[in-house]
């Protein structure tokens, strides 16, 4: 395939769009389109079938960690006022549900276990970061960050198309040397 308008110009576009994304009232993570968009881009060429893929496993990553940092802020000042015991606390919790996010790669629908991971860091980074509808709730950065995640693989997706790429003209063969006897 040629590409009219190079790849690097179309994507470079199609970035600069994230700005006013990200500068809304909605204070929502442009960062979190990029991250699924390489995601895609690591799973080989753009596709339908390996967006669909990830756009099931990050918002699942993105539950878990949102599953951790409430199961942190209900249990934790049971813990007491020790930095060690809430340490401590946080550990177990992010052993077990880590362990429950392994697990749930080992399901036909969630085997994307590092697109789960993607949704689990683009979570925390969007919740921690102060980013979403309203900082330092965890379901406005859920719904933030899974809204961002799942643009990534349309801007993929545009970025391509824009490009306008056309066939590469078939070669012409090179005509066949007569064939002379002796």
């Amino acid at each position: 395939m040629r590409e009219r308008i190079p790849h690097e110009i179309a994507a470079s576009v199609m970035a600069a769009t994230t700005a006013f994304v990200g500068g809304t009232t909605l204070n929502l993570p442009p960062w979190a389109i990029f991250i699924s968009w390489a995601g895609l881009h690591l799973m080989g060429s753009p596709s339908l079938a390996n967006a669909k893929r990830l756009w099931v496993a990050m918002p699942v990553g993105s539950t878990f960690a949102a599953a951790i940092v409430l199961a942190d802020q209900h249990l934790g000042p049971h813990a007491g006022s020790s930095r060690i015991a809430q340490d401590a606390l946080l550990a177990v919790i992010i052993l077990v549900l880590n362990s429950a996010l392994m697990y749930t790669g080992r399901l036909r629908l969630t085997s994307l276990v590092p697109g789960m991971f993607l949704g689990f860091a683009s979570f925390f980074a969007t919740f921690f970061g102060g980013f979403g509808y309203h900082a330092g709730s965890v379901w406005a950065a859920w719904v933030s960050v899974v809204a961002m995640n799942a643009l990534g693989p349309v801007y993929a997706y545009l970025a391509n198309r824009l490009t306008f790429a056309v066939p590469d003209p078939a070669p012409v063969p090179a005509p066949a040397e007569p064939v002379t006897a002796g």
